[in-house]
């Protein structure tokens, strides 16, 4: 059976595609995906404790039997940097889900428009709209950033990321959410991600944008290149939460015979 096989970020560069198809016999197991890289790319299975994988844009565990056309997304850790502060994608991607009166959710290209989002999400029952405003800085550790390039899973991500803004209203009790994420080449001061919670008091909307923030840069399918005078990297994303990363922790090992 033909499975497609996406890769992202540094796994991209590691084996110089961004996605291929592969022959895999009936009933193979997504852990049989990374036995066919780990024999391919000697790097590759050193980095499998900290991917997560995904299977038809939702995480999957290594033991998840595939189909004929089922889609495997291969994802290093995302672009959140470290706690220290510091491709080709599916055609049929959305590129927005809004719904005015709750907010909106949207990964664009062009500059983020803070005042537009903002202004849209605002309602007159509102007593706080907090705002987190990502910017891209002229530095990392040391070295003088020039500019970032983000790269994403498209619609693996807006999925999850719609889902972060539904699972904020309701768990924080806020009235209305937006998130926007931009992608591409982005220049310092400019905006890479955009969150607007709007609530009747501050302490659930300052409690809901921080959780959707530091949620989104654990787990949404997003990658970070830094550019510098004197080269580019992948920037070191975060750990995959257990839960996501743990079922394909050892799964870049062949059983033992």
């Amino acid at each position: 059976m033909k499975i497609g096989v996406l890769f992202f970020g540094v796994l991209k560069d590691m084996v110089g595609r961004s996605g291929e198809t592969v022959d895999l016999p009936e009933g193979a197991r997504v852990r049989e995906v990374l036995f066919y890289y780990a024999r391919e790319a000697p790097r590759f299975e050193a980095m499998v404790p900290s991917l997560a994988i995904s299977v038809n844009q939702e995480y999957s565990g290594a033991d998840r039997a595939l189909r004929d056309g089922d889609e495997v997304g291969l994802l290093p850790p995302v672009s959140g940097g470290s706690a220290e502060g510091d491709g080709e994608n599916r055609k049929e991607a959305r590129d927005e889900i809004r719904d005015e009166a709750r907010g909106e959710v949207k990964i664009v290209r062009e500059r983020i428009d803070t005042q537009a989002v903002i202004g849209r999400l605002k309602q007159p029952a509102d007593g706080a709209a907090v705002i987190f405003d990502g910017v891209v800085r002229d530095n990392t550790r040391g070295r003088r950033t020039l500019y970032l390039d983000y790269e994403a899973y498209e619609s693996m991500a807006l999925k999850q990321m719609d889902s972060l803004a539904l699972e904020a209203r309701a768990r924080f009790e806020v009235r209305g959410v937006s998130i926007v994420h931009r992608l591409g080449r982005l220049e310092i001061g400019e905006t890479s991600v955009l969150i607007v919670v709007g609530a009747a008091h501050r302490g659930a909307a300052f409690e809901a944008c921080r959780w959707i923030i530091d949620t989104l840069k654990k787990t949404v399918p997003i990658w970070k290149k830094e550019y510098f005078a004197d080269g580019a990297v992948w920037a070191d994303g975060e750990a995959f939460p257990e839960e996501i990363r743990s079922p394909g922790a050892t799964a870049g090992k062949q059983p033992a015979s």
